[in-house]
């Protein structure tokens, strides 16, 4: 089945915010296995939205909106789609009385436009909206399906993973199994270029590369008429994955993320952390902290800011800030020293660089960063060149110290076994 997104709103094409709901939707159809051509970003104007949806319509089974389902003069979706689809609109009481409870439940005041919420297009499939007031709709036309969502994310998500999906895989004469391998330390090109065979096969299994920052996340679809079946034929292509790209795979597990990875190494290996921030300001520890579990092994984190700070709070010595400057290796390799010193801890993280916009030099660039960790007395600092505005470099800094931290500490871990397993 070929699926479309609409997203719906004015504030879309004037870049007042950002549209992450077509990322999310884009990376559930692909996971569900659906496969989707185009996405369109419309205002909010009747006539181009009508024409958006009819020529959707023409060329796609499934057209998911996004937007425009509020209680206001301009939120236009769904009077729209049941205007092209010639259906009426009437009130649904069950509706009414969630909008009503809605409110009551949080002690606000409800306006007399929220009722518009509670129009709903004849036949159309209720979506009960679990975090706000304005429900989503099915609506079925021949062998065409419509699907409405509300606009926030927190709704959209929800409601799609709870009411949507099933409703799509009941649509489906074939069962749809998807495995996440997720990547670090390696560059989308790279990954490509090791399994360009898998990913541009064309049969039952499907392998489909997502770039994420600093990381690399494949998707591995299979269909078949069991999930059993499914899963047969994915298991040996993640296997192979696994095999071509080595420890660089650190999760075949939709909701771990890397921060979650370097936690759980550090418990398995009952290793506690600290980090020492400056280009990050916090980042990092806010990262590891956001982890359940992290206090059995998060220590402290430090913001030094400052040459200052540098000095005071972690003991990084006068004369290499003078000699070498803040940003630089070996003021970072003070930097992880002094923190394992001060925390008592066995892994340190450090971080000192050029976010920007101001502040480089020819010789000392915006988005060069020097990432320090040391795991039990080994000390380990990289040189990087980072791309982008201030909150990429900061963003692309924080993942590479996690990526770095997770490296070092699979050596020294490999190395420790090694020499017990040597010794006996």
């Amino acid at each position: 089945m070929l699926t479309e997104t609409i997203f719906v709103g004015t504030e879309l094409l004037l870049g007042n915010i950002v549209n992450t709901n077509a990322a999310y939707l884009a990376g559930q159809l692909a996971g569900l296995g659906l496969t989707t051509y185009y996405q369109t970003a419309v205002g909010d104007n009747e006539e181009r939205l009508s024409g958006c949806i009819k020529q959707a319509l023409e060329r796609s089974d499934i057209v998911i909106l996004s937007g425009g389902l509020g209680p206001t003069q301009d939120d236009i979706t769904k009077e729209t789609a049941a205007k092209v689809l010639g259906r009426k609109m009437s009130k649904d009481e069950r509706t009414v009385q969630r909008i009503e409870a809605y409110f009551d439940k949080r002690g606000r005041k409800m306006t007399e436009n929220n009722f518009r919420q509670a129009m709903i297009p004849k036949d159309a499939i209720i979506l009960d909206n679990d975090n706000g007031t304005a429900p989503g709709m099915i609506m079925e036309e021949g062998d065409k399906v419509m699907i409405l969502l509300p606009g926030p994310p927190t709704e959209l998500k929800e409601m799609f993973e709870k009411r949507v999906i099933p409703y799509l895989k009941k649509k489906s004469k074939d069962v749809i199994y998807s495995a996440m391998v997720k990547v670090c330390g390696r560059s989308e090109s790279e990954v490509a270029e090791l399994l360009k065979d898998l990913i541009e096969q064309s049969g039952a299994v499907t392998v489909a590369p997502y770039a994420k920052n600093c990381e690399v996340h494949l998707r591995v679809t299979a269909r078949a008429t069991k999930e059993q079946e499914a899963r047969a034929l994915v298991k040996p292509v993640v296997k192979d994955i696994k095999g071509r790209l080595g420890d660089s795979v650190y999760t075949t597990h939709e909701d771990t993320t890397l921060e979650k990875a370097v936690v759980d190494l550090l418990l398995a290996n009952e290793l506690t952390i600290t980090t020492v921030e400056s280009c990050t300001g916090g980042l990092i520890a806010g990262r590891l902290i956001n982890v359940p579990g992290v206090s059995e092994i998060f220590k402290s984190g430090y913001v030094t800011y400052s040459n200052k700070a540098k000095r005071k709070a972690v003991g990084v010595k006068h004369k290499t800030l003078d000699k070498y400057g803040a940003v630089s290796s070996q003021v970072v390799h003070e930097m992880v020293t002094g923190a394992l010193a001060l925390a008592h801890a066995d892994v340190a993280i450090a971080v000192s660089g050029i976010a920007g916009p101001d502040g480089g030099t020819e010789e000392k660039p915006v988005g060069l960063v020097y990432i320090g960790c040391s795991v039990c007395g080994v000390v380990t600092v990289k040189e990087y060149h980072l791309k982008g505005n201030r909150e990429k470099i900061r963003e692309c800094a924080v993942a590479e110290a996690l990526i770095l931290t997770r490296r070092c500490m699979l050596e020294y871990c490999s190395k420790v076994t090694f020499g017990k397993e040597k010794g006996k």
